[in-house]
């Protein structure tokens, strides 16, 4: 298996085509507690920052979760295309009328009263370290930093490249 390393747009573009195809992904919390918890998500969008966005109650254990610790974990998972992604980063709560409105989905009135719902709240996860695994193409693929790197104009270290083995 071969390993490449993506710079920011092309990144960018990757984690936003496999986490908005797959749609799901098992969005871990408090990931120093062994297990950590973890429960399925539905993606709203990936931003064309790279950022990923989630519909939320305010009175969630997740919700609770990330105000003591903003570091999460993401599996996505899509089985049909045999492709997987990683993403580790760090989770920030929304409850502005605007972010709200602008990441609504009429989806959510499955679990909300509409988007005044007082208990609604957007989560923003930005990715710090990123992999993906292509098994089709026979690559697995890592995106460090990139987005940390995008917004503040700081060059990456890809040095270090991937570390250990994904056996498919």
């Amino acid at each position: 298996m071969s390993t490449e390393n993506l710079n920011h747009v092309e990144a960018i573009q990757k984690i936003k085509e496999l986490s908005e195809k797959a749609k799901i992904c098992m969005f871990c919390t408090e990931l120093d507690t062994i297990p950590v918890n973890s429960r399925p998500m539905g993606l709203q969008e990936t931003d064309d920052e790279g950022n990923l966005w989630f519909i939320s109650s305010e009175a969630s254990n997740k919700n609770f979760e990330i105000k003591e610790d903003k570091r999460v974990q993401l599996f996505f998972m899509n089985n049909s295309d045999s492709q997987y992604l990683s993403v580790y980063g760090d989770a920030s709560i929304y409850k502005d009328k605007s972010t709200i409105e602008d990441k609504w989905s009429p989806m959510a009135n499955a679990w909300f009263d509409g988007k005044d719902d007082p208990n609604v709240s957007i989560i923003r996860v930005e990715p710090k370290e990123t992999y993906y695994w292509d098994t089709k193409a026979g690559k697995l693929v890592s995106l460090f930093s990139f987005v940390a790197a995008a917004i503040t104009g700081k060059k990456t270290d890809n040095s270090d490249g991937v570390e250990g083995n994904a056996t498919v």
